[in-house]
């Protein structure tokens, strides 16, 4: 018997809501029930980190060139808009893509797509290395996104096929470290290797550490995932596909350029769009599922009150972390003048409490309260964001780095009490084994549009307040207006944490 093939669990109904009582239930045809491995994978404990090196690359390089743009500014001569699609570009890439990415994992396997992808991540960053002038590294970061967006999906899917249910929390909570090493180290990382100069490379090294970093990914996973893995034989569902891609890229991109632009009206335009073709995408996934076809996205499944309420938590807090951090990065280097190094150790803290929550806490806490873990790291969120407003009001432009740690440190411990406990919870929900791929893409994708969408929202309420101010005080304000901003997010991440079952139903 393969170590892949699994026995029955106890089926879910689609259409019943795990947790809800009450009322009249619509019933529906069972879901397949997830398996649980008869004989687990030997070496899951293994490859672990080989594959949650995908999820590191992708942080890593959202952050890293906020700690490279005055680099990009001066060496390329980029200017403000460029600079934001070579920032924003990756986001948009990487969102869109993620649910056709995990379904070409669950269609041709997760192994064969994750070597295929950290592949080709290193090829375009290398290529971002090479890039010769600042519209060239839009282009080559766009193809980067998508790339990532190929092989970031595959490890959530991974583990949910690998690991036993009873291991997948600890698993999940090195997923939830990983995301909060990645997010730092683009910060720390990036400055020591900006500060190193290595052969001169300057900026251009924070592309190519990806390269060898992929290969040896690339291989280990070749080498110790099991080859053994099912797939299923139906077609990728090309307009579903492009459906959802157009419809987040209708929104992404003018939200991406609409601030250096001055939002011209093909922004407001674009953006309206993007409701429509949305709404067609998701009658025409509706209609083809009812038709026994194999949708890009299962929207019973996205309906499921777990998955969608997972989805707006993810979702929310990283709407909230990536503004979050984006305003403390330019109040760090260009209100209080650190230089990009001594600006990324500042976020150090912030990293290790993150990293430390996911993997110490956030299974133990999940133990006791269930569900409610994710009312916990949301309110932790609040609370330390409350922490940082508070400095800010009380100090004003006297204010201290060191004055700001602890509340930076308190959402660090937020950040990790919630991601993996999201995750953990949506995948643990009953998605049959054929869709993991396709749920982690969803998931993910939530997540990365929360990232891309924070930044811009936080990051155009510090300029708008900021205007063409330069003094401490001005940063500070423009920080407290970002910082309220975020704690509106925040607070409807934590109304959708009360709307889950206390308890997932396996």
């Amino acid at each position: 018997m393969s170590t892949l093939e699994t026995n029955p669990a106890p089926p879910l109904l689609a259409a019943d809501d795990p947790g809800k009582s009450g009322g009249t239930e619509r019933r529906a045809t069972p879901i397949p029930p997830e398996p649980e491995p008869a004989a687990p994978f030997a070496a899951r404990w293994r490859v672990l980190p080989v594959v949650l090196s995908a999820m590191f690359m992708a942080m890593f390089d959202w952050f890293v060139v906020n700690v490279a743009a005055s680099s990009l500014q001066h060496d390329l001569h980029t200017g403000q808009s460029a600079l934001e699609l070579i920032v924003g570009g990756y986001g948009f890439a990487f969102a869109s893509a993620l649910i056709t990415g995990g379904r070409l994992g669950d269609l041709h396997g997760h192994r064969r797509m994750f070597v295929l992808g950290m592949l080709a991540f290193g090829a375009a960053s290398l290529l971002c290395g090479l890039a010769p002038n600042s519209w060239t590294l839009v282009a080559f970061r766009i193809l980067q996104g998508g790339t990532a967006a190929l092989m970031v999906p595959q490890l959530l899917a991974l583990i949910n096929t690998l690991f036993p249910i009873a291991e997948r929390p600890r698993a999940m909570a090195a997923y939830g470290a990983t995301i909060g090493l990645g997010a730092v180290a683009g910060q720390v990382l990036g400055g020591l290797l900006l500060e190193a100069n290595l052969f001169g490379w300057g900026w251009r090294t924070v592309f190519y550490i990806n390269v060898p970093i992929g290969l040896a990914a690339a291989a280990l996973a070749a080498r110790w995932l099991p080859r053994a893995e099912t797939r299923h034989r139906t077609t990728l569902d090309p307009l579903g596909a492009l459906g959802i891609s157009g419809a987040l890229a209708l929104l992404l991109v003018p939200v991406t350029v609409g601030r250096p632009e001055g939002w011209p009206l093909w922004t407001w335009i674009s953006m309206a769009a993007s409701v429509p073709v949305a709404l067609l995408t998701v009658g025409y996934e509706s209609r083809l599922a009812r038709r026994g076809g194999a949708p890009v996205l299962d929207v019973g499944m996205v309906r499921r009150r777990v998955f969608s309420a997972g989805m707006l938590i993810g979702g929310g807090y990283l709407t909230f972390f990536a503004g979050f951090m984006l305003c403390l990065t330019l109040l760090l280097q260009d209100g209080l003048g650190l230089s990009p190094l001594r600006a990324g150790l500042a976020f150090a803290p912030l990293g290790l409490c993150f990293a430390g929550s996911s993997f110490f806490l956030a299974r133990r806490v999940a133990d006791r309260i269930g569900n409610r873990v994710m009312v916990a790291g949301v309110g932790a969120g609040l609370l330390g964001a409350l922490i940082v407003l508070a400095v800010l009001t009380w100090s004003g432009r006297e204010v201290s780095v060191w004055a700001l740690i602890p509340g930076m440190m308190i959402v660090g411990v937020g950040n990790g009490l919630t991601l993996p406990s999201v995750i953990g919870a949506v995948l643990s929900s009953g998605i049959p084994p054929q869709q993991a791929g396709m749920a982690a893409g969803a998931l993910t994708t939530s997540q990365q549009f929360g990232n891309a969408i924070g930044a811009t929202i936080l990051g155009t309420t510090f300029f708008a307040v900021l205007g063409s101010a330069t003094g401490t005080g001005d940063y500070v304000n423009a920080m407290r207006a970002a910082a309220l901003v975020g704690l509106a997010v925040l607070a409807i991440a934590l109304a959708a944490a009360f709307v889950l079952p206390r308890h997932t139903q396996h």
